[in-house]
């Protein structure tokens, strides 16, 4: 089993006074090595984080976290890095398989699965949630780059591999935490789709809405989640429909 100081955890944050608190001491079942990254917070996230004794950073306040991300790796002063969220939570087998894949392995990073957990207590197991992976342990020395634009991979040497425990994703608390997400982010993928000179028509918003629709409730089968499936699944055709909404603004008022 691999000394605690071996892995750091690195958590970057933008106004997560509620939940900040919860992450670190979740985080210290794995190491003893964390690292908090605020970007800009105005309410208490920093002074919550620092009561719980671990190191917090200042990173100029972006509308998406690619910018920070090698700003965050930088201060990782341990063999391997593992990037977690605020609302993201080890679970106990998860714990366990970190420690011994970093003990043994060859690969340099690796993907993990997040159980979605929509408003606190309802797992998301269909909808196009199932199979939620994305790249969060890396071994500090093969990792070389973090584009800054959102929703980027990053760039790491070596082979990748795939942790078998998922990692507990708690998104979208209510449905006002889900609502202010959608202004931030659809509009931040509006403003790119409008620099890629991309058109946009009132019958957009129609085959924008039905077909998310229909990819998340009928191909997904998100109605198997009951309620909470079919709930997301019109929220996520909704927040679809919101990109191309602001898009068409921002073309009207640039003419």
């Amino acid at each position: 089993m691999p000394d605690k100081s071996s892995i750091c955890v690195v958590i970057t944050v933008y106004n997560e006074g509620d939940t900040i608190v919860p992450c670190i001491r979740n985080a210290k079942k794995l190491t003893d090595s964390i690292v908090v990254i605020d970007t800009g917070s105005t309410d208490h996230t920093v002074q919550q984080a620092k009561k719980e004794h671990v190191p917090v950073y200042a990173f100029p306040y972006s509308q998406y976290v690619e910018p920070s991300r090698n700003f965050a790796l930088s201060k990782a002063q341990a063999e391997w890095v593992f990037i977690l969220d605020a609302d993201e939570r080890f679970s106990p087998k998860l714990i366990k398989e970190i420690q011994e894949i970093i003990a043994q392995t060859s690969k340099t990073h690796f993907k993990v699965r997040r159980n979605n957990i929509f408003a606190g207590k309802w797992l998301l197991k269909y909808g196009g949630w199932r199979n939620d992976s994305i790249i969060r342990l890396i071994k500090t020395d093969a990792f070389v780059n973090w584009p800054d634009r959102i929703h980027s991979t990053p760039e790491i040497t070596g082979d990748c591999g795939v942790l078998s425990k998922p990692l507990e994703h708690h998104f979208h608390p209510n449905l006002e935490n889900m609502v202010s997400k959608t202004v931030l982010y659809e509009n931040i993928e509006a403003e790119l789709l409008y620099r890629a000179g991309r058109n946009v028509h009132i019958h957009t918003f129609f085959r924008k809405f039905l077909g998310e629709l229909y990819r998340r409730l009928l191909r997904g089968q998100g109605f198997r989640d009951g309620t909470p499936g079919i709930l997301e699944s019109i929220y996520q055709a909704y927040s679809k429909t919101i990109t191309y909404v602001f898009l068409y603004e921002k073309k009207s008022t640039s003419l």
